[in-house]
């Protein structure tokens, strides 16, 4: 139920002072309008107390194209085109486009509802009745007084949504130059490990064709023929591993870029990266100012603190003033010789609505307080993918080291096992365990260091600030 009540209407004919008086009546309802209550931001603090600093930080300053730090040419321009080319992030910007309108639709509000309208009628004689034209015009606004700022409110909350849409776009392409880089160089470490194999493909058949000379010679026993062979079949299985995953990388970077899968992805680097210094961590107020997910949490808070405001506000009265013209004839060439006009102010206050309008006060005000939440697990979300991955840097790094110090001790071990067994010192049982010890530590430093680039990449999508792309400055 609701109760309006009209508190002016005026219905006359043409006169002069009626226009004094519309007049003053409009400047009124201005007045009113221009100091109206304006709502105010309730509580939208960081629930977060005492924030620390990181545990590590580097030297060197993190760009906001965070991928230029690798110094790969291939990689820029791969981000780059995919950037502008993919499906997904280009989806993203068209939603960012359609909040766009819908504030301008909602911001149509604030301004008066203007409708024209015309009828034309020819009534034909019949028995009876005299026929003749009948021709009408008519134009009409409405406008609502914000008075309370519920429609401004409104219009607000649909703009931090706006906002919020557009940090949805940037993080979309910061993950997607994540992705692009992440792709890129586990395609370059498969390709690297697929070379090793082909490569200890052939230094294993090699090794038959040398065992075999020596068991005619007596020097070898068949099973040390056999185990050899073994070794050989279990190389080739990883080179058919290796090339399904070529594959499927590549298949993987041109859907990416925007490409069909069946385009091959030409591209001239073949060794992975060496690391610039670690980058600097700054400091986590820094964090939640730069990176576009916090900044659309926080947005998307802001849009739900409005609706909370626009909720309250429409518990109060709403102040509307509708005017309309009509020239009205019955033949055209005495269409402007008559004609009416009205302006009408009303006012609706809402007296019982069943509870309705205060539960919608308590639904925006909880869903503002679960907003204000996830604002603060979203930053410490972020804070904890920033710890976390300069933990797994400073320690994977250590085990890359680790790593290479065992191949190294490896290589040294087989060189010494082969020159013992060409002496007739050691069974060839030790060689073959050595060499297939050695082989497998290659194949494993390829994965540690492309994992260390990976932990990096982590750690710059972690760190990472918002870029324009060609999209926000063609659209500025």
């Amino acid at each position: 139920m609701q109760t309006k009540n009209t508190f002016l209407r005026l219905k006359t004919q043409f006169k002069p002072l009626g226009v004094q008086k519309n007049f003053a009546f409009c400047f009124l309802i201005f007045v009113l309008l221009f100091f109206g209550c304006s709502p105010k931001f309730s509580n939208v603090a960081l629930p977060i107390d005492d924030l620390k600093e990181f545990s590590y930080s580097g030297p060197s300053i993190l760009e906001d194209k965070w991928w230029t730090a690798f110094n790969d040419e291939q990689l820029n321009i791969l981000i780059d085109s995919a950037l502008q080319s993919n499906l997904d992030l280009a989806a993203t910007w068209q939603q960012f486009l359609a909040s766009r309108a819908i504030v301008a639709r909602e911001a149509g509000d604030k301004w008066p509802q203007i409708a024209a309208s015309a009828q034309s009628a020819i009534n034909l004689p019949e028995p009876d009745f005299v026929g003749g034209e009948n021709t009408q015009l008519g134009l009409s606004a409405n406008y609502e007084l914000d008075l309370w700022g519920r429609i401004r409110s409104s219009v607000q909350a649909e703009k931090f949504r706006s906002e919020a849409s557009l940090y949805d776009y940037r993080t979309a392409a910061i993950s997607l130059s994540a992705e692009i880089a992440t792709t890129w160089y586990q395609l370059i470490a498969a390709k690297k490990q697929l070379q090793i194999t082909k490569d200890q493909i052939s230094t294993n058949e090699d090794i038959i064709k040398l065992i075999r000379t020596r068991f005619v010679g007596g020097q070898i026993r068949a099973v040390d023929i056999l185990r050899q062979a073994q070794l050989l079949e279990s190389t080739k299985e990883q080179q058919i591993i290796f090339e399904t995953n070529v594959a499927l990388l590549e298949n993987q970077l041109a859907v990416l870029m925007g490409k069909q899968p069946q385009i091959n992805v030409t591209f001239e680097t073949t060794d992975l990266p060496t690391l610039p210094e670690l980058p600097e961590a700054g400091m986590p107020l820094e964090l939640i100012r730069r990176r576009p997910d916090i900044q659309q949490s926080y947005a998307v808070l802001l849009a739900a603190d409005r609706d909370m405001a626009s909720a309250v506000r429409s518990k109060y009265p709403r102040l509307s003033v509708s005017a309309r013209g009509q020239l009205r004839s019955n033949s055209f060439q005495n269409l402007f010789d008559n004609w009416a006009y009205t302006l009408a102010g009303n006012i609706l206050a809402p007296l019982f609505y069943g509870g309705q309008l205060s539960a919608e006060v308590d639904r925006t005000q909880a869903i503002k307080q679960q907003r204000l939440l996830e604002y603060g697990q979203t930053t410490l979300e972020a804070f904890q993918e920033v710890e976390n991955g300069l933990i797994q840097e400073i320690k994977h790094k250590q085990r890359v080291d680790n790593i290479g110090r065992q191949l190294e001790l490896a290589q040294k071990s087989n060189r010494q096992l082969r020159v013992e067994f060409l002496n007739g010192f050691s069974p060839y049982l030790d060689v073959l365990i050595g060499l297939d010890a050695e082989q497998q530590l290659r194949r494993d430093y390829i994965v540690s260091q492309r994992q260390l680039i990976l932990i990096r990449i982590a750690l710059y999508r972690a760190l990472a600030g918002g870029f324009e792309t060609e999209r926000e400055i063609d659209n500025q």
